[in-house]
């Protein structure tokens, strides 16, 4: 491989393409794709009908993988997140991750409007392609807890139009 791996995180709200995104950088090689959403559907999608359930069984999820996660990247693998990093607080694990791993990181910020996050929304459920279908009521409701990163959180960002 030659070159250090690097941890990839990917901020944005719901259907701002985040995924799609994902599976871009995961084209390159000694890349390896972590999707939440797939994870979370298999183990907990019966179980996941809150919020707060999303809340828990992520959480659960992010301990689980961890360790898995900082092997691979010290393994010298580069490891793309297809997990929100919408919250200071994701972030901060996000953080640990690479620090731990002692790789470098590059967080992509796509920084789409809430309408095209919308009408994505919608073409994407009326798809049935994706494990998750959102509301616009759950949609607005997710985002009122998004955090744009900031400076002062020392992360190298790449932002992605729309």
């Amino acid at each position: 491989m030659g070159e250090q791996a690097t941890l990839h995180l990917i901020c944005g709200k719901i259907a701002a393409g985040k995924s799609t995104l994902a599976r871009s950088l995961a084209n390159a090689p000694g890349t390896i794709l972590i999707r939440e959403d797939a994870w979370l559907s298999e183990l907990y999608g019966d179980q996941m009908q809150t919020l707060a359930d999303y809340v828990s069984f992520s959480a659960k999820l992010r301990s689980a993988l961890e360790p898995h996660i900082v092997d691979l990247l010290r393994s010298g693998l580069s490891v793309v997140l297809d997990f929100p990093a919408n919250t200071a607080e994701l972030r901060r694990w996000m953080r640990r991750l690479f620090e731990t791993a002692g790789c470098t990181h590059e967080l992509h910020l796509l920084d789409v409007s809430d309408e095209i996050c919308k009408e994505r929304l919608r073409k994407r459920n009326a798809s049935g392609e994706h494990e998750f279908q959102v509301s616009d009521e759950q949609f607005d409701r997710v985002s009122r807890h998004f955090q744009r990163p900031t400076e002062a959180e020392g992360f190298q960002i790449r932002v992605h139009q729309a």
